[in-house]
Formats: C-alpha cells, structure tokens, sequence
C-alpha cells in the first residue's frame, strides 16, 4: 500500500457506466469532501448601494440572495438588495425612516414566496419595524414598535410549522429586557415573552430563535441569567419559557450575540461573544439534557468575537465568522476577522483571515448555496470600506471519471481533479474482496484533468476507483 493512505473511506455508489475492453472498468465516485479554499469578493458597497452589511444571505426560491444594509441608500437609513449568484447587484429598497431604518438583519422567504424582515429604528416610534418584501418590490409595514410591545430588534425572523413567524427584540416590552413575539401574515403581534432586566431569566435577546425538532423554540440572551453573562432559553409557541442555561463568564463563554442551530445530531451549536479560556468568545455544544460543551475557545490569531451563529454544511461540519482576530492586525490590535471550519470533534481550521482590502468584521454567518459554495457579507473592508458579499469555495467537488481507453496491453484512465489536491487510484478484481488495491502511489494534480495507466495483466476484470485524499 501507497504512505499517504486515505483517512476518509466511502462506500462505492452504484456503477454508472460499463467499458468492456478485454476486462470490466468501473469507476465509482466519492462525495466531495472539503480542502482547498477560494474567496471570492462580488460586492463592494459604496454607500449609494448600500453600507455596513451587518447581516446574512438569504438565497430565495429564483435562486437569488439576497440581503439588506444596515446603511447607505438614497436615504442614508439602509437597504434591500438582490445579488445572483455571480454577483450582479440591484437594490431594490432605500428604507426612509418612516417605514424602517437601520435593518441589521437578514430576511426569511416565507411560504407564500414574500420575504420577511425587521428594522432596529424607524417606523412610527422609532423602534423598529417588521416589514414585508413582495417579489415586486413592494414593502408593507407589518408592525411598528412601541415600547410596550418591544424595541430594537436586532434579529431576524422564522417561519414556524404553523406558518406564523417568531422573533426577538432587544429592548422594551413590559419589563423593559425585551421581548420574544409571534407575528402573522397579516401583522397581528403577541407578545410572547418580556425579558426582565433584574431577573434570572436573561435579558436582551440580541439572537433570533430556532425551532428544534421537538416543535419548541430555542434562543439565547445576550445578558441577565444567574451570572449576567447571558443564557439560553427554550419557549413554546403558545408562551411557556424556560431557562436552560445560565454563562458563567468563564471557560464556557459569555454574552452569546448569535442564535444557535441544531445539528443532525440533535444537539445545539452556538457562540459566544467574549469569555472561554482567553476571553475571546467561544464555541459550544448544547445538549438536549441541558450539559453544555466548550469546544473552542478563540485565543484571537484563530478569530475573536464571534457574532455570528453556525452554519452546518453538507459536508457534515459547521461553518462560522468571527468578527475579529485572524493573521491580519488592524488598528484594534484584533485583526479583521476570520471565516472558520469546525468539525463535531472540536477540531477548528482557519480558513480566511481577512485583510480589510477583501473584507472585513464579518458580522453575520455563512449560507451554503445550492451550489454547494458560502455566501456572507463583511460589515467594512472591500474596494470602498463600506462592506462586501463574497463567495467561499471550501469543498473540493468529486474527482469523476472521463475517459476510459484502451491501446494494446494498456488501459489509460482519465479523471476531473482539482489543482493541488493528492488522489489515490485504487482497484480490485471482484467487488467482493474486502479491500482495494492502489493501482500507483498517490498523485497531486497539476491539471484540471488527470491521466494515469494500467498494464492489462492476467486479470479478466478489473474495477477502479478514485479516491481524494484528504490533507
């Protein structure tokens, strides 16, 4: 067997096609899996279109993103924008105070093919607003805040099973620590919850809520607990709140800025903005039987101040931004932020430190495309220094069989690959043995398309396999 051995093995699929040339070659074809990583800047704001993207992506039904700015417009009080997928930009709102100001989160395309969002000022009050966004461009303000109905939100919204939409705000609300709330389509509010800013409960829910799969919404508070370093929460559609965790401040993190999400495995995954074992914030595992894992803290060359949630990717690990820390120092001493891989086992790989010029404070989380790439957006940095969208590709696709040839006793196999990357042929001579065999030693591409070869032996058949090598 070849040194570099492949660390990640995949059942073979099913045989797509049969070459008959003396002997059977088949090739069977892995799932992607992630190595190199390529950032891609598509936006850069300039204040006209828009500035301080504080918030996420959403990629709607037409295949589109879109995102809004908590600043810039013609009116200098945010935007709503629509980006495609390579990256050709229209804005399609200038909030003008009246209906909405200072949107800093994102949208939810609901059901009936609307988007949803939420404004921290404006409106009537001054408070904020929840709004909708036909695809025609048409905005209907749903809700103005009032104190006594909460203020401020900083999060965005879901749809819950039952159609309706839940949020959060930061501020207000009966005893003045904001709020947890159910909206309907056609804007009528309850109130769900009013956080108390002298109670235990928590308080200042900066994060929007997660609708777990046992039907119940999950959440957490910037501030209050038993420690006053935040908490997380569950809450019931129909009110009944209970507080499942209180921050320390210490080795398991405080303040969380971001909401959590729950992962295949039925657990919790989240951030916190500063503690851990070097005050830089954390990562954390929350399980359903209220223990709470640490799995990274942030020592600020890896990222710090995290404030953004997670995203898990179709590779089965978790995405993520810090807002700050990285390679690159800037003027605060903590660097422009980061974009970073987790793994369930706690292992944590940088993969972009950014530099101000390609972006920078990345304040919101990533949203995988249908495409298989991220999507996010940097609060500052960029050509202008007022923010960007950019792409990051973080997995390889899958090596997959071009062409196999025969010329005399020799059996030419050609594969897709990926510059860079190291790939294994691998071959048997019944699918029934328990092992394959490598054909070569292993190769490092140096071109888009790959050739290697086989001396037709004594073997009736063969089949063949190609496997990418994880670094």
């Amino acid at each position: 067997m070849d040194a570099q051995t492949p660390k990640r093995e995949i059942q073979p699929i099913k045989p797509t096609r049969l070459l008959i040339v003396g002997m059977v070659a088949v090739w069977l074809i892995l799932p992607r899996v992630e190595a190199g990583v390529t950032l891609n800047s598509l936006v850069s704001f300039n204040q006209t279109n828009g500035d301080f993207p504080s918030a996420g992506l959403v990629q709607a039904q037409d295949g589109n993103f879109y995102g809004t700015t908590a600043f810039g417009g013609s009116g200098s009080y945010g935007t709503v924008f629509q980006m495609t997928p390579s990256g050709t930009f229209t804005n399609l709102i200038s909030f003008n105070g009246t209906n909405g100001a200072l949107p800093r989160a994102g949208l939810v395309q609901g059901t009936d093919g609307n988007f949803y969002g939420t404004t921290y000022n404006g409106g009537t009050n001054g408070y904020g607003t929840i709004f909708q966004l036909a695809t025609n461009g048409t905005l209907t303000t749903l809700v103005t805040f009032a104190i006594g109905t909460g203020g401020h939100p900083i999060a965005g919204l879901i749809q819950g099973q039952d159609g309706n939409f839940y949020g959060t705000t930061s501020f207000g609300g009966t005893n003045i620590g904001g709020t947890a709330f159910q909206v309907m389509t056609n804007g009528a509010l309850t109130t769900l919850v009013s956080f108390n800013v002298s109670g235990n409960g928590g308080n200042s829910p900066y994060a929007g809520l997660v609708q777990a799969n046992d039907g119940s919404l999950y959440g957490t508070t910037e501030l209050g607990g038993t420690n006053g370093y935040g908490t997380i929460f569950k809450l019931t559609t129909n009110g009944t709140f209970t507080s499942l965790y209180s921050f320390t401040g210490t080795n398991d993190g405080a303040n969380p800025y971001a909401g959590l999400v729950q992962g295949s495995d039925g657990n919790f995954y989240g951030t916190t903005s500063s503690g851990g074992t070097n005050g830089y914030g954390t990562v954390f595992e929350f399980a359903t039987n209220g223990t709470l894992t640490t799995l990274v803290s942030f020592g600020n060359t890896n990222g710090a101040d995290p404030q953004a949630g997670l995203v898990q990717a179709s590779d089965g690990n978790f995405y993520g931004t810090t807002s700050a820390g990285g390679a690159y120092t800037n003027l605060s001493g903590l660097g422009y932020g980061t974009i970073f891989k987790l793994a369930t086992n706690g292992t944590l790989t940088t993969l972009v430190s950014f530099n101000g010029t390609n972006g920078a404070s990345p304040q919101a989380g990533l949203v995988q495309g249908v495409d298989g790439n991220f999507y996010g957006t940097t609060a500052q940095g960029g050509t202008n220094g007022y923010g960007t969208v950019f792409q990051l590709s973080a997995i390889v696709p899958p090596p997959r069989f071009q062409t196999v040839t025969k010329v005399g006793t020799t059996l030419t196999l050609t594969w897709s690959a990926t510059v860079g990357q190291s790939y294994q042929m691998l071959y048997k001579t019944n699918l029934n043995q328990p092992t394959w065999n490598n054909l070569n030693n292993s190769l490092t591409a140096t071109n888009p398309i790959m050739t290697t070869f086989d001396a037709i032996g004594p073997d009736r058949q063969r089949f063949y396999r190609i496997l990418l090598l994880l670094p």
